[in-house]
């Protein structure tokens, strides 16, 4: 279960890009490696807050809320885009003086990483290692939902106003695997895409769909060519991101680390927190080790 939304926005802060306002939490560990969590859409960095702990007690970790996302602004007229966000995370990052750290990115996030990793092609790489979670590396093995494809229309404004609670219920239970979110998990993620008037912004959000398919092969690229260490731990009941992604991500890309969670879907930090925490925690440390 995830904890209250109001405590994990008390524990972090704001800071300012292009006049907008950018809500980022992190848990510095002086001399450690540094690890950036990049959350999915419709939901925010809350997500990460069931693997939260683990994680820092090894290492420094810092999660933010995207534009239109969670507690940072939402503004309308705006054209979002995956590029604008990474370059939100560049900005954090040069903020708070990190030169280098670990990636862990879920469905619209992954987009994000990947735009990263495209920027330090040919670079001093200041991504140490990539590990994804669910989402559509591969636009042409991503399956939307109906619901997301309709919003992408003119319908997008008119069903955002009608989009509920009870249809997110129905949408989480349609994507996670056998451990459905509880009652609380739902009013938490409502509140957070509420929150600022959050259900008008969301046909905008997903122009991310169209980013993926423009920049395919840039973004494709640079994650198969890329040296760093790469992992996807995947819950293979997402009928959005699951096994048939995974296994084109695993035929695709031979050097990286695949990790399949049986009964997990869309959600796996959520569903199998545990799970996901100590693969991930496995994965840096078999990377350093390497390295040294």
């Amino acid at each position: 279960m995830l904890s209250e939304p109001k405590l994990w926005f008390s524990s972090g802060t704001i800071f300012e890009f292009h006049s907008h306002n950018i809500f980022y939490r992190q848990s510095l560990k002086r001399g450690k490696p540094t690890v950036l969590l990049i959350h999915g859409f419709p939901t925010s960095s809350f997500d990460f807050a069931p693997i939260w702990g683990e994680l820092a007690k090894k290492y420094s970790v810092i999660t933010a809320d995207m534009l239109g996302f969670g507690f940072s602004a939402k503004p309308l007229p705006h054209d979002y885009s995956i590029v604008e966000q990474a370059d939100i995370f560049v900005a954090l990052m040069q903020h708070l003086s990190i030169k280098n750290y670990h990636v862990l990115a879920h469905d619209y996030g992954v987009s994000v990483a990947q735009e990263l990793l495209a920027r330090q092609v040919g670079k001093k790489k200041p991504i140490l290692s990539v590990s994804f979670l669910n989402g559509g590396l591969y636009p042409e093995f991503h399956k939307p939902l109906l619901i997301q494809k309709l919003m992408l229309t003119r319908l997008g404004p008119l069903l955002a106003r009608f989009f509920t609670k009870k249809k997110l219920r129905k949408t989480f239970d349609s994507i996670f695997g056998e451990n459905k979110a509880s009652e609380a998990d739902i009013e938490a993620f409502w509140q957070l895409i509420e929150m600022n008037r959050g259900r008008r912004v969301i046909p905008h959000l997903l122009h991310y769909m169209i980013d993926r398919r423009q920049h395919r092969e840039r973004w494709v690229t640079a994650m198969e060519q890329t040296k760093i260490p790469v992992q996807m731990i995947n819950g293979p009941l997402d009928p959005i991101s699951g096994a048939h992604l995974a296994a084109a991500f695993a035929e695709r890309n031979p050097r990286a680390e695949l990790q399949s969670l049986p009964g997990v879907g869309h959600y796996p930090q959520v569903e199998a927190p545990g799970e996901v925490a100590k693969l991930y925690l496995a994965f840096i440390a078999r990377g350093k080790a390497s390295r040294n």
